[in-house]
């Protein structure tokens, strides 16, 4: 169980910064050691984070595969710890599938679990999802994208979640280049570079030097 939490853990660290490679090595590890020493309090949480970095790193069928079959497994054996995650991760997967009402969906739920649970933080990145959702350019929604990236862009800065407010600043830059609005659109951009600079998000730095390119 040790081995499985440390995997955990550090996979999730490498995921923040965006180096999935290393976080699905890692979590296949877990993966691996649930299912050889019948941890069945950890699988869950174990393949919905692999569900969750295979989706991020283009395996997106794979990654939904995963999430769902976790999903299954929380709610037949009522675990709650990481529910609310795990939902939001589904939704993500969704969204990089383009199946765009199935991500409005999760987001919603997992807004919902996490208020209901408490658990602000999960609260905070679902609420980025539904801005990421509404920001999609097949259903561009732009004053409610603005609504739902500021209120977890409040929640995450109260709580000192760095990463979720750079993630924040990156979708309302991307947010305003679609809206033409070039200036408010280089300032978020700019601050979320600064942010993951900081962060060492190496991954993340090259996308937002890549939106600020694409603001001319």
């Amino acid at each position: 169980m040790s081995v499985a939490w440390g995997c955990l853990e550090f996979a999730y660290l490498k995921s923040v910064k965006g180096e999935l490679s290393e976080s699905a090595l890692l979590l296949e590890r877990a993966v691996g050691q649930c299912r050889e020493w019948n941890i069945t309090s950890h699988a869950p949480v174990a393949m919905a984070s692999l569900g969750h970095v295979y989706a991020r790193s283009g395996r997106i069928q794979e990654g939904l595969s995963y999430l769902q079959q976790a999903l299954a497994d929380y709610e037949r054996a009522g675990i709650g710890v990481y529910h609310s995650a795990a939902v939001s991760h589904l939704g993500e997967a969704y969204l990089l599938a383009g199946q765009v009402e199935n991500a409005r969906v999760c987001a919603d739920r997992a807004v919902m679990l996490g208020r209901g649970r408490g658990e602000r933080g999960y609260e905070a990145w679902a609420l980025r999802l539904l801005g990421q959702v509404a920001s999609h350019q097949g259903s561009l929604d732009a004053a409610t994208a603005q609504t739902h990236y500021d209120a977890a862009m409040t929640l995450a800065s109260e709580l000192g979640m760095r990463p979720l407010v750079a993630h924040c600043h990156l979708g309302l830059g991307r947010l305003c280049r679609l809206a033409g609005q070039h200036e408010q659109a280089r300032q978020h951009l700019t601050t979320a570079s600064a942010m993951y600079g900081d962060m060492d998000m190496c991954f993340w730095l090259e996308q937002a030097r890549a939106e600020l390119g694409n603001v001319g």
